[in-house]
């Protein structure tokens, strides 16, 4: 693709798919991916991922190593922020995260994670609303570490493209004071729902919620829960709106044709708010369709292509975006 502040960007994505137990129907795919992009404006993007099912699912193995050398749009924080206030900025990211959950009952797991993030951030354009905001806190970058537990209910017949069944994870970290300065210290809370069920022979429903919420004030900026992505809320640039809390609501209708292609309809609606500050009538908006291509039909895997629409604020172009990704969105 290309972009102003990218100049040309191009890249590859690649997907092993494998059963640690091909004797065992009930043991679910797992996954290795790794995405490399470049730019001619010698900006980078690397990232791997691992998403391992023990065999009979008894363990579930998640790591992730990303190193991210990209600009990104800062608007500000809270949910009102304008398109007036644009700011670029340069982000670089090393990040290692590893989870580890084991099956305690039929349908119940335990997990611990832990998760380590270094930010660094240069703003290339003195004056703008980075530089000027007074409640932006750690502007500069920092480090954190996070230990974390989970409790999950899941009984989806596919971790891949699900047809029925539900999931529930609720996960809480803390970061220890370990690096000093505005490094963050405190926790956070994230609580994931899905729930899915068969309309008919080719025809799916699924409903996802999602809530996080961070630390008790002072929280650095990039630790903010954000407003949009390609799984949730889409149509709204990542960071468009971001603050303590989260919450979040889509609805998704699945229609597979046949094996190996598919179409879907989504709506959903979700906000960004302070702490004890959540209102109804800040809800924001999304609806979009989208395009499966099933390239693995035995595991359910598919090429995502997304477009979705999202709020208009006044003064401003309808928020939108376009999405090609791997897998569901949920």
């Amino acid at each position: 693709g290309y972009a102003q502040e990218t100049g040309l960007e191009f890249g590859a994505v690649s997907l092993y798919s494998f059963y640690t137990d091909r004797k065992d129907t009930l043991t679910r795919a797992s996954r290795l991916t790794g995405v490399a992009t470049f730019t001619t404006k010698s900006q980078s993007n690397f990232q791997v991922k691992s998403d391992i099912w023990s065999p009979g699912n008894t363990y579930h193995y998640t790591t992730e190593l990303r190193y991210k050398n990209f600009p990104f749009n800062f608007y500000g924080t809270g949910n009102s922020t304008f398109e007036a206030n644009e700011d670029r900025i340069t982000q670089k990211l090393f990040r290692m995260n590893a989870g580890a959950e084991k099956r305690i009952g039929k349908i119940t797991y335990t997990g611990l994670n832990v998760n380590f993030d270094s930010y660094r951030f240069t703003d290339k354009a003195a004056g703008g609303i980075y530089g000027t905001d007074p409640s932006l806190r750690d502007r500069d970058g920092g480090k954190v570490l996070f230990f974390g537990i989970s409790q999950i209910i899941d009984n989806r017949n596919s971790n891949t493209y699900t047809t029925k069944g539900s999931y529930l994870k609720l996960n809480y970290s803390y970061a220890p004071a370990l690096f000093g300065g505005e490094n963050f210290d405190g926790g956070m809370f994230e609580a994931d729902l899905r729930n899915f069920k068969t309309l008919g022979g080719k025809l799916v429903a699924g409903i996802n919620g999602l809530y996080q919420t961070v630390g008790n004030g002072g929280t650095p900026f990039y630790l903010l829960p954000q407003l949009g992505n390609d799984e949730m809320m889409r149509g709204y640039y990542t960071g468009r709106y971001r603050d303590e809390n989260l919450i979040a609501l889509q609805a998704e209708l699945r229609l597979r044709l046949n094996p190996r292609f598919g179409f879907v309809g989504f709506a959903g609606t979700g906000t960004v708010y302070g702490h004890g500050e959540f209102r109804i009538a800040d809800l924001k908006p999304s609806m979009g369709a989208g395009f499966r291509y099933f390239f693995d039909i035995e595991k359910g895997l598919s090429v995502r292509m997304d477009y979705a629409l999202a709020e208009k604020r006044p003064g401003e172009a309808r928020q939108k975006g376009f999405y090609l990704s791997l897998g569901e969105s949920f």
